[in-house]
């Protein structure tokens, strides 16, 4: 593991991440349970005299650009970043401050756990810890978690995996056991590479190794997202364009399967702003198949998850981890009330063994039921191919709009036809009986919006991808200027009668 030379303490990541003077501590001198004259005592005076903190944890309020936001962060150089009773009393009030205050909590811990001179007395401060920070996200309230080196033992496993966007700093120590008192516990060492940060974002566990001096640029870029809420949106702009030409089926599928076709990442990059990418289920899993982001599409925030085209190629269909990363997005939009984008373009779930003992289709089931459900506004883009189950796992939204030559099949229109005539040679006769085109959905109450492609996607990409931000952009205030409820029950009357 590569470590840097120096790495900010407590107090320098405050000056790197607030804006200059706006720090404001909440400390209180801590209540010490060390008995006078003992060794622990002594310690603690020790650690005072020498780190220049007074516990292992500060607290308080400053702005990041320009937004007020709470911070808890922890100082390794006092016992080690370690918690008890004191630390945890400190922290928590903070916590609880933040969420009485409306503020965002930035949370950076760096810490080997509890704090072993106060025992089982202190492990179970992560309870009371690990209520307070879920209290503030029930309050929907953002939590952003930076993960600095090093951070074991209770820390992780409580209030440090909590986060509703976490980052991680380069070559970091991050695990559940540490290394050494793995290696005292079992004879030998823990193996290297696993607890570091790079790894952890390898496998789903945190959103980004980014640097302290990136680190303020990441959390803002959050928070322009995470804060808006339910908060209407105000589009200037007139109502996107109406009827567009009918394609014929089998040459919606032909071009929507061009490799220069843009897919989810184009629309990203091209239509949206204040980007911020997330990455993996945060609980040990990822799939290159499902992006899932931060954005905004002009005015209007979202959580977007989507099926990313540029993968196909390099990675098997959408498998059981892509969609528990949907699920995800899906939890993050209801918690803080942000509008949802679901974005479909896939050839298809993975047929393999491990996607069936994965539980690709539990996975497909619980998708379509938590969107349909969903507290928060959707819309679902079909952008490109929509075949099988895992189009239908995002489909489920208040609002459906979709490309001129995308299209919505049970199966690729080859599957249908070797299904039906044992042979695919029928796929474009197939395409137009089954109504998978754009416009045929439209007609049949599936799709909302067709959004044109002039001639096609392909060739006019950055055109293409404004042009869908702006769809994106008002639908999404169409849907935050409608109550909560009817929305929801407007939904579930959609699919209820579709086909009547």
């Amino acid at each position: 593991m590569t470590t840097p030379a120096r790495r900010p303490d407590a107090r320098a990541l405050i000056d790197i991440v607030l804006d200059p003077g706006s720090w404001r501590s909440w400390d209180e001198p801590p209540a010490d349970r060390a008995e006078p004259g003992s060794a622990y005592a002594e310690e603690l005076a020790a650690a005072r005299a020498k780190s220049g903190y007074d516990e292992a944890v500060i607290t308080g309020e400053g702005l990041l650009d320009g937004r007020r936001v709470a911070v808890v962060i922890c100082e390794f150089s006092f016992l080690a970043g370690s918690i008890g009773v004191a630390a945890a009393d400190r922290l928590v009030a903070a916590v609880e401050r933040a969420t009485r205050e409306r503020l965002p909590l930035l949370a950076a811990p760096a810490s080997g756990g509890t704090r072993m001179q106060e025992g089982a007395l202190a492990f179970v401060q992560m309870v009371k810890i690990t209520a307070a920070v879920s209290a503030h996200r029930a309050a929907g309230l953002p939590y952003i978690v930076y993960l600095r080196h090093p951070v074991t033992g209770g820390v992780f496993a409580s209030w440090g995996s909590l986060g509703h966007v976490t980052a991680a700093e380069p070559g970091a120590l991050i695990g559940f056991l540490g290394p050494r008192v793995f290696e005292s516990l079992h004879g030998y060492p823990f193996p290297e590479g696993v607890q570091v940060a790079e790894n952890l974002y390898a496998h789903g566990l945190v959103d980004a190794v980014v640097a302290a001096e990136d680190a303020r640029r990441v959390a803002a870029r959050a928070l322009s997202v995470l804060t808006a809420g339910r908060r209407e949106v105000t589009v200037t702009g007139p109502e996107p364009v109406g009827p567009v030409r009918p394609v014929q089926a089998w040459e919606a599928i032909t071009r929507s399967r061009r490799d220069d076709r843009p897919g989810v990442r184009a629309l990203l990059k091209l239509g949206a702003c204040e980007v911020t990418p997330l990455h993996g289920t945060g609980a040990g899993e990822e799939d290159p198949g499902m992006l899932l982001a931060l954005a905004r599409f002009g005015a209007a925030p979202a959580v977007v998850l989507g099926q990313d085209r540029g993968r196909r190629r390099t990675a098997p269909g959408l498998g059981p981890a892509g969609l528990r990363v949907a699920r995800r997005g899906m939890r993050l939009a209801a918690e803080l009330g942000l509008p949802l984008v679901t974005v479909i373009d896939t050839a298809g779930a993975a047929l393999s063994k491990t996607a069936e003992e994965g539980g690709l289709a539990g996975e497909i089931a619980r998708s379509m039921a938590e969107l349909v459900m969903l507290d928060a506004p959707t819309v679902c883009l079909i952008l490109g191919e929509g075949a099988g189950g895992a189009a239908l796992a995002l489909l489920p939204a208040d609002r459906v709009v979709a490309a001129q030559h995308a299209w919505l099949s049970p199966l690729p229109p080859e599957g249908a036809s070797a299904i039906l005539y044992r042979t695919v040679d029928f796929a474009p006769e197939i395409a137009v009986s089954q109504r998978v085109g754009a416009t045929q959905l439209a007609a049949d109450g599936i799709v909302d919006r067709v959004i044109p492609e002039l001639p096609d996607a392909a060739y006019e990409p950055a055109a293409f991808c404004r042009r869908v931000a702006g769809t994106l952009e008002y639908e999404i205030a169409g849907l935050l200027a409608r109550p909560a409820d009817k929305r929801r029950a407007a939904r579930l009357a959609r699919y209820r009668d579709l086909g009547r």
